[in-house]
């Protein structure tokens, strides 16, 4: 690895001392510096654009080129003649001036080679072609070599710091909420440019009037020739699998039409591989672009997830199997009309397989705090998980956009989503002994959406969002555990279970503890808010907002179990909560919860700041009935205030400073004070009068992105502090938990520190990344508080060439360490990460990649734990042109059966070894539209 990254130094090296630079200003006829004018250099005997650059404030530009050579500089600003030179090098750098004329005429110099990079007002425009070196197949290929670009290894795209919200093509949205299905399904030879928007305002009319920077957009424009034809590609691959008797396979459809008047995108993908286009968690996280009314208001309510949230990762399981199929479509019958939506339905199966041991944290005695001298300290565990996940989702959405004039916009949208999901679970626990469980729920959502926007006059401007949820989830769980039904009155010898069946009021005299629940949340939720714009001049606007969040959710669960004999018994608990209240097997919940508010917000510019001050007055009323009886009715009053204030030092450099008070509420589980099974080890009930929690919020960001030296640099710090926030009071019965809530008096902090310098040198590209987190929580384990502390830190520097004909190499190594304190225990974890990627463009038909990372982790004692990957693939195509292209493609090269993390939690440490999917190599044949 030292070899390789010497290797690199080397190579920008000699790049940088085989060439001189060009510097010097733009002006235009009367002497006044030019930004953003573009200057390009084209070498005379290869016919290439060798160098580029775009101007500065004070209109410098900078070109590295070749020692002894012939260039056509070529100089051009919009509104101004372009103007061309023929330059010859020498040894020596040179200094350069340019003046540029007003062009009155219609007769330009015509422009042999497009800027790479051009600025227009707040759109970022790069052009795919000169980032490209044939390598490349999809969209995220490409993305990946523009400066300031960044696609993590999740799919989202980051431009600037910023993630991007929205990812469209050729103006058309693109499963709207969703990048990732864009970035791995695209292909790259269809992009011509990409436009990234700054300052993304979807509604024209609000542009002015609001803080737009945080939000980043994305659209791709097609090249010609892609209009009104079909296009894509479709993949076909199939391999032998290390066991005999499975064989693999892999059809990929992917087809595009665009037309000035409607677009149709199908995506298709059946496989036994393990590569998906969409895992089951991104599904669980598609919003379908829906932002709530709220945001803004100072106010969240958790109305909470009770799907199956914790199904496995696709780089976790043993064993996937996938089919997808995804439409996305839009039409445009009229200009002031549009429809747009997707169909997506995903299938998966999965094979998993996880050894743990885990290390319950001991905590110190607190002398202000009473201790249940009765409660055990949790033994260390040893365990061996195996499961097999089934998911069956289903999302669907329609959008339809109506703007008959400038002055007036309508937008609806509804996004409906199912699924059907199970999973089973064997778990031998060195503790508990053997445990076979199923979870299963068929949740399904209904989310509407409809915007309206006014404008009466130049300085009056009105805006109604509103939102309405409607969510049914019917989670069921299983457990079947060992039991011995002859020692339930031998203390010593008792089965582990014994105790916490006891408490729970189960039939002990059974051979096995048969324990299930049925579980019902129900929600209803209207967000809707009422804003007026009033411009004051140019310089300054006002905004009054009227809004509220309304609220039900019902909440049904169930205890029971089923005997030996395949009756059913409904228990009676026997156990009480801390003021000796008996808990019973089943609730019956009804929370309604509302916030009426009334905000005001004051927007002023002044020379490079912009002001925004604001606050908003809130109502509330928090209500909830158990069992037909009211248990706990408030209302109140809170003040919520904010405030930003923006720095513009230049065009594409700003520092934003953002301070906010949000006051945060709970969701029906939490305050249902029947006892609730998470699983047969976990068990809560919750506390009828669980208030708000409050929080301070402060966040600075700074970003400059400089194309005269293209460099491009983010950071930004936060800080918040929660006050009252909702904790939960665990005791233990060995490794069975029961836990409850309450609202902590302690406070508890977090603050951050992230930041990346990016600088490209000629063909190589230099970028550092680091991040700092710290964050102190208070926590209640065994009747004892204490406060657990973390500090993380990670450093991220790398190295990306990029040579249109050379082979091209990327190197990264990745460092972090992460400190612990918890309780009595202190742990320390280090992880080192090198990792190379390869990728050449051979006789311009043969492509080969390569990629290798090398994973240590260190758990400060001693023990440290290797694993690598290694995957490759080598791609034949008679020329770029080409319809066919063949294909061998290796995923996990050295077999490497599973991977091993060290990790801590609020209550424990743990060490795991998760078995992944073993080598595959597949022969693929892929032919494009």
């Amino acid at each position: 690895m030292k070899k390789i990254f010497m290797f690199m130094l080397l190579l920008a090296a000699s790049n940088s001392f085989a060439q001189i630079k060009v510097e010097g200003v733009v002006k235009d006829s009367i002497g006044t510096p030019l930004e953003l004018a573009n200057v390009v250099a084209i070498n005379q005997e290869t016919k290439i654009l060798e160098s580029y650059a775009v101007t500065n404030d004070k209109g410098l530009f900078k070109l590295s080129l070749d020692k002894n050579s012939s260039y056509k500089i070529q100089v051009s600003y919009i509104g101004m003649k372009t103007y061309e030179e023929l330059l010859n090098t020498k040894e020596a750098d040179l200094k350069k001036d340019f003046t540029l004329k007003v062009d009155n005429s219609l007769d330009a110099v015509e422009l042999v080679y497009e800027m790479p990079v051009t600025v227009k007002g707040d759109t970022l425009v790069y052009n795919a072609d000169s980032f490209k070196n044939g390598t490349e197949r999809k969209l995220e290929d490409v993305l990946k070599k523009l400066p300031g670009v960044e696609v993590n290894d999740d799919g989202t795209i980051e431009v600037e710091g910023k993630e991007v919200s929205k990812l469209m093509v050729n103006g058309k949205d693109f499963f709207d909420g969703d990048t990732k299905l864009a970035t791995k399904n695209i292909p790259s030879n269809a992009v011509d440019k990409v436009q990234v928007l700054r300052n993304y305002s979807e509604v024209g009319q609000l542009s002015g009037v609001q803080n737009n920077q945080d939000n980043v957009a994305i659209n791709i424009k097609l090249k010609e020739g892609k209009e009104n034809f079909w296009f894509g590609d479709v993949t076909l691959g199939a391999g032998t699998a290390p066991s005999p008797n499975d064989e693999l396979y892999l059809v990929q459809p992917k087809l595009f039409y665009y037309s000035p008047k409607y677009s149709v995108n199908i995506i298709g993908d059946m496989n036994n591989v393990g590569e998906v286009a969409l895992t089951n968690r991104d599904l669980r996280n598609f919003g379908g672009g829906f932002r709530m009314p709220s945001r803004t208001s100072g106010t969240s309510i958790n109305l909470g997830d009770n799907g199956l949230g914790g199904l496995t990762n696709i780089s976790r399981a043993q064993e996937v199997v996938t089919k997808l199929i995804a439409t996305n479509f839009s039409y445009s019958p009229k200009k002031s009309l549009d429809f747009s939506g997707f169909l997506i339905y995903n299938s998966s199966r999965m094979r998993t397989r996880e050894e743990s041991f885990i290390d319950y944290i001991e905590f110190e005695d607190d002398p202000n705090t009473p201790i249940d001298e009765s409660a055990n300290i949790p033994p260390d565990e040893a365990t061996v998980q195996t499961g097999r996940e089934a998911t069956n989702q289903f999302l669907a959405k329609l959008s339809a956009k109506y703007q008959p004039n400038v002055n007036n916009q309508l937008d609806y949208d509804v996004l409906a989503r199912f699924s059907d999901d199970e999973e089973r679970q064997n778990l031998f626990s060195s503790v508990v002994g053997n445990t076979d469980q199923v979870d299963t729920a068929s949740p399904f959502s209904i989310n509407q959406n409809f915007n309206y926007y006014y404008t009466l006059n130049e300085n009056n401007i009105f805006a109604l969002e509103a939102q309405h949820l409607i969510k049914d989830e019917d989670p069921f769980y299983n457990a079947l555990l060992v039991n011995d039904p002859t020692n339930n009155d031998d203390e010593e010898n008792q089965d582990a279970f014994d105790t916490t069946a006891s408490g729970l009021g189960l039939d002990l005299d059974q051979f096995s503890y048969n324990l299930n629940q049925d579980r019902r949340v129900k929600s209803n939720q209207l967000d809707a808010k009422l804003d007026y714009y009033n411009i004051l001049n140019s310089k300054s606007n006002i905004n009054f907002t009227l809004g509220t969040i309304l609220s039900n959710q019902k909440f049904n669960s169930n205890i029971f179990q089923f005997l030996d004999d395949g009756t059913q018994l409904d228990p009676t608990p026997q156990v009480t909560d801390a003021e000796g209240n008996m808990l019973t097997a089943i609730n019956d919940v009804e929370y309604n919860f509302s916030d009426i508010y009334l905000g005001v917000h004051y927007r002023l510019k002044s020379g490079k700041f912009t002001f925004t001050p604001g606050l908003s007055l809130h109502a509330y009323s928090n209500k909830n009935t158990q069992a037909g009886e009211t248990l706990f009715d408030d209302n109140f009053f809170m003040v919520l205030p904010d405030f930003e204030t923006r720095i513009q030092f230049k065009k594409s450099e700003s520092l934003t400073f953002n301070y906010r008070m949000n006051t945060s509420f709970t969701d029906v589980t939490n305050i249902a004070e029947g006892l609730v099974l998470n699983n047969y080890n976990s068990i809560n009930y919750g506390n009828a009068e669980l208030q708000n929690a409050l929080s301070h919020n402060l966040s600075l960001f700074y970003h400059s992105f400089n194309l005269f030296n293209y460099t491009n640099v983010f950071a930004g710090a936060n800080y918040s502090k929660n006050l009252d926030q909702i904790r939960s009071l665990t005791n233990f019965e060995n490794v069975i938990r029961t836990s409850t809530y309450f609202n902590s008096g302690f406070a508890d902090e977090s603050a951050s520190l992230f930041g990346r310098v990016q600088r490209t040198f000629g063909k190589v590209r230099a970028s550092l990344r680091a991040n700092f987190n710290y964050s102190k929580n208070n926590q209640f384990v065994q009747g004892t508080q204490s406060v657990n502390e973390s500090f993380s830190q990670s450093y991220t520097p790398e190295i990306r060439t990029n040579f249109r004909e050379a082979p091209n190499v990327s190197f990264r190594y990745a460092y972090s360490v992460s400190k612990n304190d918890q309780g009595t225990n202190s742990v320390t974890y280090t992880t080192n990460a090198p990792s190379i990627e390869f990728d050449a463009y051979i006789w311009n038909s043969v492509s080969f990649l390569t990629d290798f990372t090398y994973n240590e982790q260190d758990n400060g004692e001693g023990q440290k734990d290797v694993f690598r990957t290694w995957n490759a693939s080598l791609r034949y195509r008679k020329d770029r042109d080409a319809k066919w292209e063949y294909s061998l493609i290796a995923s996990n090269l050295l077999d490497i059966d599973s991977n091993v993390s060290n990790g801590a939690g609020s209550i424990s440490v743990f060490s795991s070894e998760t078995f992944i999917q073993p080598r595959f190599i597949t022969f693929r044949l892929q032919y494009e539209l």
